[in-house]
């Protein structure tokens, strides 16, 4: 009975999170909470997983891949892209390759964030669309993460099954043979021909081309029959509902940014205001104000030249996600002005203060230049902008390698366990100063490290109720009129498919006690179908929601949902194809 509870648990979570509505580490805590109240997860053990050595892995890993960007080391990488030139083929190439470098020792995530808004430079500056680079580089990022075991939670979730298994967890490179091969064989594919079957979807040169902002901003004078005089500016959205959106004020020819809402209207002050025709036609007509004309006083104005637009993403750790300007009070809090928003290629403008943001939007921001990056940074989003790419001091360079090299060697040498090598790596880079004390908890990935600490008790629960071993047997049923290399191949296309519809590290706490369960009714080595599950939950190519890099670039690079299938579908078949064999030759059964 308590393995069919576990299915119908499964199969709702799993339903969940394609869904989508609500966050993944919240399905995964309310599962765990239903299997525990039901009893089939002891209460002692409900909360075991958070101690469990991959989800300290996990949380280690994360805080030496942010000491590593904040030194500078992957930007000094990014500014091999310099000499790419103009050959759009030849900066596919170099973004790719470098993306993929970056991510086998840092988080993916981290890598892409770092070298997006170069690759959308690079685009811009010469031309071409940022839908033919954006993708190859977020699937480069997933290819490098194979390459090593710090490369991807999947990996290190992996390694920790293989030590309860055997007693020997996967080393820092016993990935590397398999997962090098593959990454350069998925690079040739996407360099060669897999960019060419992307849609060309024109790239825009600065931030008002992309969402026409102009076409929306208009100045109105108050005159002394103004019904708004004498009122305050933060009336002026009443008298619409809110479809007009005040951004600033001109006073005696001196622009006021973020005027107080309690800032009282005068006779010629001019109002710098966001709506669409139909709207701006109902305030002119409510309020009795009257249209500048075609004199920009915005521009004109003292103080106009502070005031820029950024383009920025919405990360996936971003407070803004499924909050609206309204809740997070973004004017007041971050002094700044929302334009527009870009989901999924459309364009939205209207009511956007009732709009929820979600990982990958792109947001028109507004606000002083002297402040606005380091705002649109504390927002946790990622300004899309040409930069100076911060190549740290040598100080803190040297530093921060040292650090990383002497974590690999201590995991190399079986000084320590990798947790524990890691965890220490992290607190050396706090104390060395090359990772700030600021972000010591801000840059771990706190819902992967929930997921990861719920999911692993409903893996053990997956695996102790029979429910895993009903699933082998129905392989091994299978597996008595094939080959190895067949079930081997199977498992990699089973965790292929889920890892497009839901979290790899989800993914890899289902599949590997199936792994293992066929592994020991085979009589078979469960290294290769181990391998297999760890190359499978990498390959999320098919869907914008399968990982969190897919998701990022698609609101910069335009693409529509099925735009993941156009190269996804055949780079998951090379992969496949070409893993398989490599797999059993390296990892034989």
């Amino acid at each position: 009975m308590d393995h069919i509870i576990i299915f119908i648990t499964l199969g709702i979570t799993l339903l969940l999170f394609v869904w989508d509505k609500w966050r993944y580490d919240v399905v995964a805590v309310l599962a765990l909470l239903f299997l525990v109240m039901y009893g089939i997860i002891p209460s002692e053990d409900a909360f075991s997983g958070f101690a469990h050595p991959a989800v300290i892995t996990v949380a280690a890993v994360l805080l030496i891949s942010r000491g590593l960007q904040a030194s500078g080391i992957v930007d000094v990488l990014a500014r091999f892209m310099n000499k790419a030139g103009k050959n759009l083929y030849l900066q596919i190439t170099v973004l790719c390759l470098v993306t993929a470098v970056a991510s086998a020792f840092m988080n993916n995530i981290g890598a892409l964030a770092i070298l997006m808004p170069v690759a959308i430079h690079v685009a811009r500056k010469n031309g071409h669309p940022p839908s033919y680079i954006l993708m190859p580089i977020a699937f480069s990022s997933l290819l490098g993460g194979m390459i090593t075991l710090i490369g991807t939670p999947p990996n290190i979730i992996i390694a920790t099954f293989r030590a309860d298994y055997t007693g020997e967890a996967f080393g820092m490179f016993d990935f590397a043979p398999v997962g090098l091969a593959l990454t350069i064989a998925g690079i040739l594919f996407i360099t060669l021909l897999g960019w060419r079957l992307l849609p060309k979807r024109k790239g825009q040169t600065s931030d008002s081309d992309r969402f026409e902002i102009e076409n929306y901003i208009t100045e109105v004078r108050v005159t002394k029959d103004s019904k708004i005089k004498e009122t305050t500016y933060g009336d002026i959205r009443s008298l619409t509902e809110g479809d007009v959106t005040p951004l600033g004020l001109v006073r005696r020819k001196k622009r006021i940014h973020m005027p107080r809402l309690n800032e009282v209207l005068k006779t010629n002050d001019i109002i710098i205001l966001e709506a669409d025709t139909e709207s701006l036609n109902t305030f002119i007509e409510k309020s009795g104000v009257k249209l500048v004309g075609d004199k920009k006083f915005r521009k004109d104005a003292e103080g106009s030249e502070e005031i820029i637009m950024r383009e920025a993403v919405v990360m996936p750790d971003s407070p803004l996600i499924g909050r609206t300007t309204t809740d997070l009070n973004m004017r007041t809090r971050y002094g700044l002005n929302l334009l527009a928003v870009a989901r999924s290629n459309q364009k939205i403008r209207k009511r956007m203060d009732k709009i929820p943001f979600k990982n990958g939007d792109v947001l028109l921001l507004q606000g002083r230049s002297q402040n606005l990056d380091d705002l649109i940074t504390a927002m946790n989003c990622l300004p899309l902008v040409e930069r100076e790419l911060t190549i740290g001091k040598p100080r803190q360079i040297l530093p921060g390698l040292l650090i990383f090299i002497a974590a690999v060697l201590i995991v190399i040498l079986g000084v320590l366990p990798v947790q524990i090598a890691f965890a220490a790596g992290a607190a050396a880079m706090v104390f060395s100063g090359v990772l700030p004390v600021k972000d010591l908890y801000t840059h771990i990935d706190w819902p992967i490290i929930v997921l990861l600490g719920a999911m692993i008790p409903i893996g053990v629960a997956f695996e102790t109720t029979g429910a895993a071993d009903l699933i082998a047997d129905q392989v091994l049923e299978i597996g008595h009129n094939y080959p190895v290399w067949f079930i081997v191949g199977l498992i990699m296309a089973i965790t292929m498919f889920l890892s497009d519809l839901i979290n790899n590290a989800a993914t890899v706490v289902l599949m590997a006690p199936i792994g293992l369960t066929i592994a020991g009714g085979m009589d078979i080595s469960a290294d290769p179908l181990l391998m297999a599950i760890a190359v499978g939950a990498s390959c999320a190519f098919l869907t914008p929601i399968g990982h969190q890099s897919n998701t990022l670039v698609m609101g910069p690079g335009g693409y529509k949902f099925s735009d993941y299938w156009r190269m996804g579908l055949p780079l998951e078949i090379i992969i496949l194809i070409v893993g398989t064999p490599l797999i059993l030759i390296f990892w034989p059964a």
